[in-house]
């Protein structure tokens, strides 16, 4: 049996949500962890999940949640290290 894409599931883990979505991992866990009453967020027992389809309509009208241009060590080569 193989997983399923992640783009098919209907429920997803945070981590999962991030891959999926290209986000940045420290604004979305920021999210997360706000006092905000979130339209796509599930708890089960201790565990957070995000529904899938509705974090997909809440993105569209949040884009600062995407990730940044890889920045690596960028001020480094701009230094010539």
């Amino acid at each position: 049996m193989t997983k399923p894409l992640l783009s098919e599931k209907e429920t997803l883990n945070p981590k999962e949500t991030i891959e999926l979505f290209g986000l940045s991992g420290r604004k979305f866990y920021a999210l997360l962890n706000s006092n905000q009453e979130l339209c796509f967020l599930a708890h089960f027992r201790s565990r957070k999940l995000i529904i899938r389809d509705e974090f997909a309509k809440y993105y569209a009208e949040h884009p600062e949640l995407e990730r940044g241009e890889f920045r690596g060590n960028k001020k480094r080569k701009e230094k010539g290290f």
